[in-house]
Order: structure tokens, then C-alpha cells, then sequence
């Protein structure tokens, strides 16, 4: 079997050597040609899989190692006979703490205290329901939208009206598919009608899909109001993301909210486990066998109070540094940012889950219950329950 890979997947060459010869090469440049003798496709969102990409093709299966579909063509998909899967919530945990390491980086940056914000949460799916577990844990309180689920009666979570959420948030943070139609879409979301109805000094956080928000809407929005705050991880038309309302936001990153080690190796590992019962084939890799190992945060010379949480959370991540990379590509031209956005992709420097962090010389009175409810471990013999 001859399978063809996105080469920015993690491990895939390994991963999938038990099951055939792997070919690996950009998303972006995957086309018709290179499918012709391939059984098996592993790719990401940058690669449309359609009639257009597969129709004159011997490819059997198709995984993607993303949370999302809305690239892979379903409908032809399931009509063709082709076997497909998804990596869902792959990267739940690293996107949830990574808006809230863009939260504290933006309360650094804006003065404001986000332990005081009213958080409203647009999606409760795999992201969404564990932000709301760290705010919660951080106290924060929030509201939650999702007609879908709150439809289907399948949680005991409380659900409030988009605009009822719109209107009592300071804090907006969306989380949903992308869907186009039916009883709930998502395309634009938020648009030209509901963004100029953000509260004063809200904070908007869109770690989704681009396309959630009308990019252009926003644009016109911040050219009028200096008071709003906002941190874009996604953006529409990527890699070709509006430089204008790059410079505009306040902290911006190339889609890569759910880059934690853990889950892009959860990625590799979920497609992979769906294609071997595809094929009736296993394989002796496992992503157990790449993490690094635990890591440690010296938390002796921290402040207390909002101080504390500003560091710790910088110390685990530093998005800011991400933020300065991504717009250090501003000036250049569509071709060279296309490269710029995709390589930062490419080359992300490991950010490991909490659950990988231990916390030593954490300071008398360190809120120890919280930062184990967050997930870090914690060093017993130098902190305090608080």
C-alpha cells in the first residue's frame, strides 16, 4: 500500500511505515497527480479533499489529523465508498490553555483583570467545555452558547441565546465547527450586525475557524472603536490573512492555539488507529514512545496575586513570542507570507499540556487546589492549600 501524508504532521513517516511506503509533501501542494497509485491519504486542513482531488484516484481512506472537517468533502466522500476520519479533540487540551496563556498575555498588555471578567463561551463541544473547566477553576464566570447541543438535551450545562451572551460578556471566546448551512451556521457568525454590539472593553477571542468572524465586519469595527480587545488565532482566507487586521488586534498567531506536543502526536495517533481498522493492519508506533519527558517550573521568585498568574502562565507559554513571529511577516508580499504563515506552522517550538509541569517553591499561600484543578502538579512540601 502507498500512502501520501502531509509532511507537518508529527511522526507520520513512522507512524504509518508498519502499514506501506509513505510519501510525504506540503498540504498546500497536494494534487490529482500524486494520487494516482495511493490507497491512503493523511492530510490537514490546508488540503481540500473533494471529487476534484480523488475522483480518478485508487484512494480507499482519508484521515485528517484535525478536530475539523469542514475541508473534506462528506457528502462525495460517503458516495465514492472512501473510508474517512477525523482526529476530534485531538487538541482540546492545548487550545483551551492556550487562550487562556492569550487572556492573561492581553491583561499584561491592557491593564485589566481577567479573574474580574464575565467569560462567554460560543460552542461547548471538546475546546469550549474545557475552557470552561480552567475559568472555572480560575473563578471566572461564564456563560455558555451552543444550540446544537443544548437542542439535542444531551448536557446538563445551562445555555443562554447568543445575543443574550453578546450582550452580558466581556470576555467572548468562540469555539464551533465551521457549518455553512442548516438550522445552525456558523459562517459569520459574528458579522457587521452583532460585532458593533460588543460590550465596551470586551475581550474577543476567536481560536475556531477564520471564517466564524467576518474578517472585513471586524476590520470596519476596530477602525471605529480603540476600546475593543482582540486576539485572533484563526483568520479567514489563510494562509493570505488581512495584514491590515493583523497590525489592528492586539495579539495574533498563524492557527496554532491547538499546537501542544501532546496533541498533534494525538493527531497522528488517532488517524493512525482509524486507517489500521480500516485496512486490518496495526502498527508498533505509539505516540507514548515521543513525549519528552515531565518538565519542572521554579515558581520561587513569583508575586502573588494576578502577578502570579501572569507569569505562571507565561512561563508555560510564552504567546507573545509567537505573536511577534507571526508579524514579523507582515511587510512581505502574498507569496512571502504564504511561506511566513505555513513555515511558523512548520518549525512551532514544543509547548508541552500543564499535566507535563510540576510546580517547585511555589510561595506561601499559593492557590495549590486551583493549580491542581488546572492540571499542574504541585509540590506539596513548599505549598499551602490557599
Amino acid at each position: 500500500m502507498k500512502i501520501l501524508a502531509d509532511q507537518n504532521i508529527p511522526c507520520v513517516a513512522d507512524a504509518f511505515g508498519d502499514l506501506g511506503e509513505v510519501v510525504v509533501m506540503p498540504g498546500r501542494d497536494i494534487r490529482p497527480q500524486h494520487l494516482r497509485d495511493c490507497q491512503c491519504l493523511i492530510t490537514r486542513t490546508v488540503t481540500r479533499v473533494d471529487a476534484a482531488l480523488l475522483a480518478d484516484s485508487p484512494v480507499e481512506f482519508v484521515g485528517t489529523a484535525t478536530i475539523g472537517t469542514d475541508h473534506l468533502d462528506l457528502d462525495y466522500l460517503n458516495a465514492a465508498n472512501i473510508g474517512y476520519s477525523n482526529a476530534a479533540g485531538c487538541n482540546a487540551e492545548g487550545a483551551a490553555e492556550y487562550v487562556v496563556s492569550g487572556l492573561f498575555e492581553l491583561s499584561r498588555q491592557k491593564n485589566f483583570n481577567p479573574l474580574q471578567l464575565k467569560a462567554g463561551i460560543v460552542g461547548f463541544g471538546n475546546v469550549g467545555s474545557r475552557l470552561y473547566a480552567r475559568l472555572d477553576a480560575l473563578g471566572i464566570d461564564c456563560l455558555v452558547c451552543d444550540p446544537p447541543l443544548q437542542q439535542s438535551a444531551e448536557s446538563e450545562q445551562t445555555f443562554v441565546a447568543l445575543d443574550t451572551l453578546l450582550a452580558e460578556c466581556n470576555f467572548i471566546s468562540l469555539h464551533v465547527p465551521l457549518v455553512r448551512d442548516g438550522e445552525h451556521p456558523t459562517f459569520h457568525l459574528l458579522d457587521a450586525a452583532r460585532l458593533p454590539a460588543l460590550v465596551e472593553n470586551c475581550v474577543l477571542v476567536n481560536a475556531a475557524r477564520g471564517e466564524v468572524i467576518d474578517n472585513a465586519a471586524l476590520l470596519e469595527v476596530l477602525r471605529q472603536r480603540d476600546d475593543l480587545c482582540v486576539y485572533l488565532d484563526t483568520w479567514e482566507n489563510e494562509p493570505l490573512v488581512s495584514r491590515e487586521l493583523l497590525q489592528r488586534v492586539d495579539l495574533a498567531t498563524p492557527h496554532i492555539a491547538g499546537y501542544s506536543v501532546e496533541g498533534r502526536l494525538r493527531g497522528t495517533q488517532m488517524v493512525l488507529d482509524a486507517a489500521c481498522a480500516h485496512f486490518g493492519k496495526s502498527s508498533g508506533w505509539h505516540m507514548s514512545q515521543q513525549l519528552p519527558a515531565p518538565c519542572e517550573i521554579d515558581c520561587g521568585a513569583f508575586p502573588a496575586g494576578l502577578n502570579f498568574w501572569r507569569m505562571l502562565f507565561r512561563r508555560h507559554c510564552d504567546i507573545r513570542r509567537d505573536h511577534d513571529n507571526f508579524l514579523a511577516g507582515g511587510k512581505l508580499d502574498d507569496t512571502g507570507f504564504a511561506v511566513h504563515f505555513d513555515s511558523l506552522r512548520r518549525i512551532y517550538t514544543d509547548r508541552l499540556e500543564y499535566p507535563r509541569f510540576s510546580l517547585a517553591n511555589l510561595p506561601f499561600g499559593a492557590p495549590k487546589k486551583t493549580l491542581q484543578a488546572l492540571g499542574f502538579h504541585t509540590d506539596s512540601a513548599t505549598a499551602r492549600d490557599a
